[in-house]
Parts: C-alpha cells; structure tokens; sequence
C-alpha cells in the first residue's frame, strides 16, 4: 500500500470517528424532536432533552479537538556530527543504502530502543524534521553489526513513508480516548454525587434510630457508559485497522535491514533484543536503583553504563532467552508482529553470506561513551536524583543493604523494646537465658498466617520458629557489620550476598542460629562467634 492509499486509509478512519459523532447527535436530536411533537411536554420531556444536551458535550468536544497533543519530548542528549562523527557516518551510510533521507537530528535515550519519528505535513504526504532516537543501553548489548542492522530497520520505515502517517493516526487514537475518557468521567461524577446522597441519607435515618439502607448506585451513569461503549467498539476496529497496516510496515522494514546488513545479523540483533528488554529491567531495579533508598546513587556515568558489567556476567543465563521468542503479540493492538514470526521470517531468506556478528562493540560508535552516559543522567535523572551522593559500586552496595537490613530489623528491636530490653543482639541473648519464652513472646508482634494464628503449643512454636530465626539473623548481620567484620559484597552474577570474616563462618552460624532458636535455647554459640568476634 503506497503512501497515498495509506493517507487516505488514515483519513477515512479519522472520518469515521467524526461520521459516528453526527450520527450520535442526529439520533439524540430525534428523539427530542419525537418528544416535542409526538408527547405533552413535561417534566419527562424536559428531562429527556437535558440528558440528550448533556451526553451531546463530550462528542462534540472530542469531534473539536482539532489538533493532536503534543507529546513531551523525549528526554535525551542531542548529539551533532560534530559531537560524534563516527556515528553519524554510519547512519548516513545506512540511510543512503536503504534509498532514504538521513535524520536530522539524533537522539541518545535511556531504553532499550531505538525509534524514528518525523514531523509529516498535509495529511502525512510531505516529509518534515526526522529524529531518530537510540537507546545507549540497546547499544551496549549489541556489536556494530548487529546495531547496524536495528538502525537499518527503524530506517527503513523512513523509506516506506510510514512515520509520515504517524501524525494522522495519533490524532484519530486522541480523539477517539478523550472522548471516551469524557464520558466515563461523567458517569463515575454521576456516580459520586448518588454514593454521597445515599451517604448523607443514611447518616440521617442513623441519627434518628432507624436502620440505614446500604448504598445502591446501580444504573448511575448507565447512560454515559453506554455512549462510552459505542466509541470504545469504534475505537477497537479502528486499532485493529490500523494495528494490520502497522504490522505489514514492520515486515517491510525487516526485510530492508536483512538486505543492507545481512540476514543471519538482523536475525542476531532481533533475537538479542528479546534478552536485553528483560535484562535491563531488572538491572534498573536490582543495581541502579539498589542505594536510591538509602540516598545513595551509583558513581557519575554508572546508572545506565553498569548495564554491560551485568550482560557480560549472566551471559549463559540469558542464553536462554534468545531461543525463547513470544510467540504472541503483547496485545491484539499490537503494532509489531510476535518477534518469533519476524525471526523465522527473516531466517527463511536465502544465505547472503554476510556475518552476524562484528568484533567491534557498537558504544565503540561513540567518541567518549562515558561521557555519554554522563550526559544522558544530567538529561534524565531528575535534579533531586541528581544531587545523591555516589559510591562505587562496592560501597553502595555494602551500605545500602546494611541500612535495609537494620530497618528490616526494627520489628524485632521493637518486640525486644516491649519485653523491657534495649533491641540489642546482646540483650536478647541475655532474656532468652533469663526466660526461653520470650522467644515466642518476640513471635507474638510479627504476621501471622491464619493458621498460624489457630495454632497452639508445640504447634504454635514450630510456626513461630522460621520468623524468630530471620529476625534474629537480621540482628547477627547488622551486629556483624556494624563491627565491621562482615560485608556486603556485589555479585553481578547473583545476589549481594554478605562476606563473613573467614572460610567456615558461614555454617557456624546456621548451627549457632539453630541452638538459639531450640525448644531448649543455647545462645553461647552465637555469643562466642558474634559478641567476641
């Protein structure tokens, strides 16, 4: 489909959201008129017309919201040619092999990512300002000729003209959601001021000794959610129209990469970005992110440029994830095919003899990539983020579990505080020589399961006795690093974990933990190896 029939596809749909508008109006406009003409007015006539003014607001609203909303722009590092030359060569290589015009602009975001966009005029049919935006952690999984190949795609749909109808079907999707949200808004209003009503009433007959009938708001706003679903199954065909022409504009620019990269590298570059999606999530919320509780941030350039230390330590554990393609779409209005069909499409052309894989990393692209990711914090990390105090990775990791794990403490220091103690790792030891029982009386502050909270005696104990024991660790570890001879140590492989002060502490431990928490206490173990360590 050409550009032209692709406009004018865009355009009839956005029509369709207007025609449908009218027809809403006609039909309430009749029955108005059949009040008027065919009944006594009344207060029913006068009501009907009030409610068919009042559902008329938010479709004419939606059919005048004439411009599509800004997005916010993209945070990220605009870089020049002068800033990095290296880079632009390579786009502009690409560009001109895939038969396109270069952007004009690029972009360096913080996603796994990388998107085209173009400011597209009269109806999407002339070209306008490009951008390309590219996600400094998509290129610190990849090698050059596997990002060569992801550019080449979002190039590609330069080429085909599809980020010009972009401007036309956002503006369709906007209209059809604030109308929608209109009307739902309108309906939870109704909704509100009925729960209130009945509220104040029930309050009344409370007042005066009567019996209070429970809130009922059923069919409150039946009207507005009506309308509501009426554009919202205009909405779904129109996402479904749309969601095809999208899809067959993927494959379309699959097949342009594959041809200027080479199939068995884009097919590479597809099936890695199936791992660093997942990945960098969990680096961002297991490494980057690990200290913001405790105030404290990774060293300058390390919030998103740690990412690679952790791909190149679970290497074979994301092994797993780049034979594991979904075979589904996200949703059924996604724009992209399943990344399984567009692999097995992709490995299904003819062998060109091009390599899949390049010696060179693309962040080599960048003339300073540290500086890179430097300058992408100052543009994405919020002034306060910014203004934490940084650590190496080490030392905020060591201080930002011990300081969680004292507040994971903090439950057990406060039962110790009721049991007349001071929460000390000493102190308990000395109450459970003085009364064993206080161990089950420390149980009595924490959650219980329900059948925990049935049980009793011995049974009661044996629930009891997980939940003292990880107490009382947490006590152990935050008396041992407070000693300083313990440590929390990073694994970019695993878990922090922490660092006993020698070889056989660690089992030592678990038996001294076991002996403290007996039916028969015996706290000298745990003495011996933490008090007078």
């Amino acid at each position: 489909m050409g550009a032209y029939l692709r406009a004018l596809r865009a355009l009839v749909l956005l029509a369709g959201f207007y025609l449908l508008g009218l027809v809403l109006i006609g039909i309430l406009a009749g029955i108005d008129w059949l009040m008027v003409t065919q009944t006594n007015t009344g207060p029913l006539t006068s009501k009907i017309i009030l409610v068919s003014v009042v559902l008329s607001v938010p479709i004419v609203r939606g059919m005048f919201m004439l411009r599509t909303p800004k997005p916010d722009p993209t945070p990220g590092v605009r870089v020049t040619e002068q800033d990095e030359p290296r880079l632009w060569a390579a786009v502009r290589e690409l560009a001109e092999q895939i038969g396109t015009r270069a952007p004009d602009e690029i972009v360096l975001v913080d996603e796994v990512n990388a998107a085209v966009s173009e400011e597209a005029r009269l109806l999407g049919l002339l070209g306008g300002k490009r951008t390309l935006y590219l996600g400094l952690p998509l290129m610190t999984g990849l090698d050059e000729t596997q990002l060569r190949a992801v550019l080449g795609h979002e190039l590609g749909h330069y080429s085909n003209s599809d980020t010009r109808m972009m401007p036309l079907i956002l503006r369709g999707r906007a209209q059809l959601v604030r109308t929608i949200v209109h009307f739902h808004e309108r309906a939870d209003n109704k909704v509100a001021k009925e729960t209130a009503k009945q509220e104040k009433a029930a309050e009344k007959r409370l007042a005066k000794g009567k019996k209070a009938k429970e809130v009922d708001t059923t069919g409150v706003g039946v009207t507005y959610r009506a309308m509501a679903r009426i554009y919202t199954a205009y909405g779904t065909f129109y996402l479904r129209a749309t969601r095809s022409t999208s899809r067959r504009q993927e494959f379309a620019a699959d097949l342009a990469a594959a041809r200027i990269c080479g199939r068995d590298a884009y097919a590479a570059a597809l099936r890695e970005l199936n791992v660093l999606s997942p990945a960098h999530e969990f680096y961002m919320s297991s490494y980057a992110t690990l200290g913001v509780g405790a105030g404290l941030l990774p060293p300058p350039g390390q919030v998103f440029g740690g990412f690679g230390a952790l791909l190149a330590a679970r290497a074979e554990e994301l092994d797993g994830l780049r034979e594991d393609l979904p075979t589904e779409a996200a949703s059924p209005y996604d724009s992209h095919p399943p990344l399984a069909e567009r692999v097995a499409r992709i490995e299904a052309l003819p062998d060109d003899g091009l390599p899949a894989r390049s010696a060179r990393p693309s962040l080599g692209l960048l003339s300073d990539p540290v500086a890179a990711f430097t300058a992408l914090e100052r543009e994405v990390l919020t002034p306060e983020a910014q203004a934490l105090p940084r650590l190496d990775w080490e030392d905020l990791v060591h201080r930002s579990m011990s300081q969680y794990v004292a507040q994971g403490a903090e439950g057990i220091r406060t039962a110790l505080t009721a049991e007349g103690t001071d929460g000390s790792l000493a102190a308990l030891l000395d109450a459970i020589d003085a009364d064993p029982a206080v161990l089950w009386r420390v149980a009595e502050h924490f959650p219980k399961s329900d059948e925990a909270k049935a049980a009793s005696g011995r049974a009661a104990r044996e629930f009891a006795r997980p939940a003292v024991r990880r107490a009382l660790n947490q006590l152990v570890t935050v008396e041992l690093t407070a000693r300083g001879t313990a440590r929390w140590q990073l694994s970019w492989s695993d878990s922090a974990s922490v660092r006993y002060p020698a070889d056989g502490f660690a089992e030592q431990l678990t038996l001294a933990l076991d002996a403290a928490v007996a039916d028969r206490p015996d706290t000298e173990p745990l003495r011996k190896l933490v008090l007078a360590s």
